[in-house]
């Protein structure tokens, strides 16, 4: 499992994470950020894989993962997704 986490305050709610997410728990919120974007969020951490996918897709690098470990599923003898 990973722990993801958007810095809503930079996202400009493009919503490429959303689209590639392969557990489809990115959305992006109903309310405003600063920029007046609607930010993108998780909506079930537990189902979260820390697979980076969104990290990667992120164009404005709003998005972190933290692997558990300190290693990506990959590199852990896991699937990433």
């Amino acid at each position: 499992m990973g722990l993801v986490t958007f810095r809503e305050e930079r996202c400009k709610g493009c919503g490429l994470c959303v689209e590639f997410c392969p557990k489809k728990i990115i959305v992006l919120a109903d309310h405003f950020n600063v920029l007046g974007f609607h930010p993108a969020t998780a909506t079930d951490l537990s189902r979260c894989t820390g697979c980076g996918i969104c990290a990667w897709m992120c164009p404005d690098v709003v998005i972190e993962v933290d692997w558990n470990g300190g290693k990506p599923p990959g590199e852990r003898g896991e699937s990433p997704a």
